[in-house]
């Protein structure tokens, strides 16, 4: 039986920019295409904060110009995101897979989250994303029930919710790709959030961190590990102290004492532990790895990378 993995990939791998995506993906492919060749099967989440704050701008901006448009919801951006990241993702592995003589299918799926409608994170909303904002434009943003914040010296920007991912609606489509053998992405910027209104699924003004949903979907599919690719070959405690140490290999135990003790920053490394934690503790044998997308193929061969067994 072939291992199955889920990777999240961060925003270095994906870039900011039109051209910047362009240049990463092909860098990013030849670790995904590692991880094929070497006879995984692969599935791959991402995040999507730089190109959702880009689309949810430019969208805005429109509509405040055509007045026969408006502007757009945070999920159909949302949406968008998972368009253009997993058209350009997809393309770049299996151009780098048929170079390398591998015939493997490489399909995006346009993924829904359903989140829940009472959850805390509604009421006290931390991601900040898209343009700047005049007074006049921010009041506008509070009347429509939305929030905003001051950014000191520039103005005002959107703020949403965050909330925790409770189920992916796709999830027999993705199942069925990945039994079938081919390379899936979804789930992309952590879903699309939606509410479940009996047989309705309405959009949510939230962005889902992706690293819960990249665990959530490592359950959903049974997989055997879940790797996060982000910015450090390895994540560090007493970060930027005299003790600063490098974790390598550490249980689930240690790495819960670590994030009681506030290691880790609530928007970078910790929903990666969460996520991280939660997965292998719902079945035995299961592991997770945290580390860089250039430090990949080393840390596979257990040379580099925090793993959490």
């Amino acid at each position: 039986m072939k291992k199955k993995v889920v990777v999240a990939l961060g925003h270095r791998a994906l870039g900011a920019t039109l051209p910047e995506q362009m240049t990463a993906v092909k860098k990013t492919a030849v670790s995904i295409a590692d991880l094929v060749e070497e006879g995984y099967q692969v599935v791959i989440t991402h995040s999507n904060a730089p190109q959702l704050g880009m689309i949810h701008t430019a969208m805005n901006e429109f509509g405040k110009t055509h007045e026969d448009y408006t502007p757009a919801p945070m999920s159909v951006c949302s949406a968008m995101t998972q368009g253009y990241i997993g058209y350009d993702l997809q393309n770049a592995i299996r151009e780098e897979l048929l170079n390398r003589g591998i015939f493997r299918t490489v399909s995006t799926v346009l993924t829904q989250v359903t989140v829940d409608p009472y959850d805390e994170a509604f009421y006290t909303p931390t991601k900040v994303l898209g343009r700047i904002m005049n007074a006049e434009d921010a009041a506008a943003e509070r009347k429509k029930g939305n929030y905003v914040v001051e950014v000191p010296g520039q103005g005002y920007r959107r703020v949403v919710a965050s909330p925790n991912p409770v189920d992916i609606v796709e999830i027999d489509a993705i199942r069925t790709l990945v039994n079938a053998d081919q390379v899936v992405i979804a789930c992309g910027g952590g879903g699309i959030p939606v509410l479940q209104q009996n047989n309705h699924l309405k959009g949510a003004s939230a962005v889902i961190e992706k690293d819960l949903t990249a665990g959530k979907l490592a359950e959903q599919i049974d997989a055997d590990e879940l790797i996060i690719l982000t910015s450090v070959e390895k994540v560090c405690i007493n970060l930027a102290a005299d003790n600063e140490e490098k974790l390598g290999q550490i249980s689930v135990e240690e790495a819960k004492k670590y994030m009681d003790e506030g290691h880790f920053g609530a928007y970078n490394m910790l929903p990666k532990f969460q996520a991280s934690v939660a997965f292998i503790e719902n079945r035995e044998g299961r592991s997770a790895l945290i580390t860089s997308f250039d430090k990949l193929k080393e840390s596979l061969k257990g040379r580099t990378g925090t793993v959490i067994k």
